[in-house]
């Protein structure tokens, strides 16, 4: 992946790898997980991993799962809106959905009140649909 790549304009060398390593873990992953596949490429300490994932977070590009302390690459570069997840209970597995609409619902609720939201999560558990299966 490079620097020139349409859906990651203008990243860091250190944010391209921190990327690609998410992308390429194809789940969440913990920033310690992430340190220890990105050792070899000059990372050394696990404040560079989170200061990285902060820096893609502010631009959209990853979504941190708060109950897993973990994070993900978001299934769209151009997503701005509330990203719900669906987190199995025996496997692990995380899937994103997009709802714009819910966005919006979610959004107007509280600034009836005068609240003024700077973003939601939400996170959905239950089984996948292969641990259902298999039980």
């Amino acid at each position: 992946m490079s620097q020139s790549d349409s859906t990651t304009p203008s990243l860091t060398k250190n944010q391209l790898l921190v990327l690609e390593a998410l992308r390429s873990a194809g789940q969440a992953a913990g920033a310690y997980q992430l340190l220890e596949v990105l050792r070899d490429k000059g990372f050394k300490a696990p404040l560079q991993v989170y200061r990285t994932l902060n820096q893609l977070a502010d631009r959209g590009l990853v979504h941190r799962i708060e109950s897993l302390n973990a994070w993900m690459a978001c299934c769209d570069d151009h997503h701005h809106g509330t990203p719900i997840f669906a987190i199995c209970n025996d496997c692990g597995n995380v899937t994103e959905y997009l709802d714009h609409s819910l966005t919006e619902t979610i959004t107007a609720l509280p600034t009836d009140t005068g609240f003024q939201p700077d973003r939601s999560i939400i996170e959905i558990y239950g089984q996948c649909s292969a641990c259902v299966a298999s039980s």
